[in-house]
């Protein structure tokens, strides 16, 4: 099983190589991105579960000029106990080309020592971009997927998360975020992992698709392109540009280990140098056997011993060696490693001492 299982990567990895894919999965266009956004504000209506008022102050803080804004002013002096109310912080992700109206999903992570925000709501809160400009308001109940529960005795149990929760839909945009996708004459595609050869490949079909050189490669990640001025023409070039189907270029030769799982991913292209190896394996058994030892019968004060008895046994596996030829497939590769009966952990080893030795022509990475 264990040979199919590294066998079959091998031929994902391949087959992976010869389709084509679509320029959309492949780039990103420069200026076309999502914008993080963050808040902070209080959720309410918690059964006992907020925070402890006497360790969080900017919560009474917060809670305070909440109260002052509708126009309602504490005594001097008075710390109110907020058993029913946590902070926290808000965030979302602002899609590219989002409109003024539309909703998104929030997030929301208590600050304070709150158990649990189970049954809260959280009140109207801005949500601010990294410029510190108000992009959407917030505000609704929240989903909570964790859950806590606690004895008199002390004991508890806690079911993943309960001082995280969503709010789906909770956040009004309103503010749109700047992009520059139509104030510059050219777009500028960014492949997801630059790469020479895949970056001339693109810049080749979108040169014989529209029949003429509107696009060059700026380096081995970004690829220019110039686009219809018109708003309307520019969105229907980029609908037919970002569906044609580009070759991407054979990743480069890497050996991938996991040592925690001792997962081994060998990439189609890995080659080595003409290298013999050997393979075999040392093991020492330690047995111990345990006998009573009884007195005489007509002995006087005899007691039982127990004696132990130990063996020890020590057994060489032997392997043959195997050779690896110039310039061999990832398939020999593996067939031969396999023929001396390599376990994952073995398989490492091998892997490394031949990265170490020079024969092995890839990249190992271990992870």
């Amino acid at each position: 099983m264990k040979r199919f299982v590294v066998m079959l990567l091998g031929f994902i990895l391949m087959s992976n190589a010869l389709h084509a894919q679509r320029i959309k999965d492949m780039t990103a266009v420069a200026g076309v991105r999502s914008n993080q956004l963050v808040g902070y504000g209080l959720v309410v209506g918690l059964n006992g579960t907020g925070d402890q008022t006497s360790q969080t102050p900017f919560t009474v803080q917060t809670f305070k000029n909440m109260l002052t804004r509708f126009g309602v002013k504490l005594p001097p002096g008075v710390t109110p106990q907020l058993k029913n109310v946590a902070a926290v912080t808000v965030h979302a992700e602002l899609p590219a080309f989002a409109k003024p109206g539309q909703r998104l999903d929030v997030t929301v992570s208590s600050l304070g020592n709150a158990k649990s925000l189970r049954g809260g709501t959280l009140l109207m809160m801005p949500l601010k971009g990294v410029n510190n400009q108000i992009y959407a308001m917030a505000q609704g109940s929240l989903v909570v997927s964790g859950l806590g529960a606690q004895g008199d005795d002390g004991s508890s149990i806690t079911v993943n998360i309960p001082s995280i929760g969503r709010i789906p839909n909770g956040a009004i945009i309103e503010k749109s975020s700047p992009n520059g996708f139509s104030m510059s004459e050219k777009v500028v595609l960014n492949l997801h992992k630059g790469d020479f050869t895949t970056a001339q490949r693109v810049v080749e079909k979108i040169n014989t698709t529209f029949g003429s050189k509107i696009s060059e490669a700026l380096d081995g990640t970004s690829i220019s392109v110039r686009a219809p001025s018109g708003q309307g023409q520019r969105i229907a070039f980029m609908a037919v540009l970002e569906n044609l189907e580009v070759k991407a270029a054979p990743a480069v030769a890497r050996v991938i280990i996991n040592s925690k799982t001792g997962t081994i991913v060998i990439g189609e292209h890995v080659r080595v140098s003409p290298v013999a190896v050997t393979h075999g394996s040392l093991t020492v058994t330690i047995s111990e056997n345990y006998e009573a030892s009884q007195p005489n019968a007509l002995s006087d004060g005899g007691e039982t011993a127990i004696l132990a008895q130990s063996d020890v046994e020590i057994s060489e596996e032997k392997k043959r060696m195997f050779l690896l030829s110039k310039g061999i497939s990832l398939r020999e590769i593996v067939s031969s490693i396999n023929e001396v009966g390599a376990a994952p952990g073995d398989l490492m080893a091998i892997l490394e001492a031949l990265k170490e030795a020079g024969a092995l022509h890839a990249e190992l990475v271990v992870i």
